[in-house]
């Protein structure tokens, strides 16, 4: 049995709010380029962290985290973004910033240690 992932259930719940936001800020807003770019990094967190599930190489799986906090970072660019240029209220982004922000923690930790365990490999 294959064993829970905090950061994949979490980057799940993030995409799928993302995926909300996106629909009310095109349906409600009428924006559609920062609402657009923010749908795809946003969604593609998750997406990164799953595939690194099956990555080849210990290798493979730190390069699929770092692309994955690369677009995490992005995304908080985004929501920033969309909240000083008033498509998203403040109060709107708190929430989603701190998942967003929560997501950076865990994908930083799990950056670091992988890289620790490699160069200890390599030491052997």
């Amino acid at each position: 049995m294959k064993k829970e992932s905090v950061v994949m259930n979490k980057s799940y719940a993030f995409a799928l709010r993302v995926v909300k936001l996106y629909k009310y800020i095109t349906i409600e807003k009428k924006e559609y380029v920062l609402s657009k770019q923010l749908l795809r990094s946003g969604t593609a967190i998750g997406a990164l962290i799953k595939e690194g599930e099956h990555a080849q190489s210990k290798a493979d799986f730190l390069n699929k985290m770092n692309v994955a906090l690369k677009e995490a970072n992005e995304t908080e660019y985004w929501i920033q973004l969309l909240r000083d240029s008033e498509y998203i209220s403040i109060k709107q982004s708190i929430s989603i910033l701190e998942d967003v922000l929560e997501i950076i923690r865990l994908l930083t930790s799990i950056v670091k240690t992988t890289k620790g365990t490699l160069i200890k490999q390599k030491q052997k």
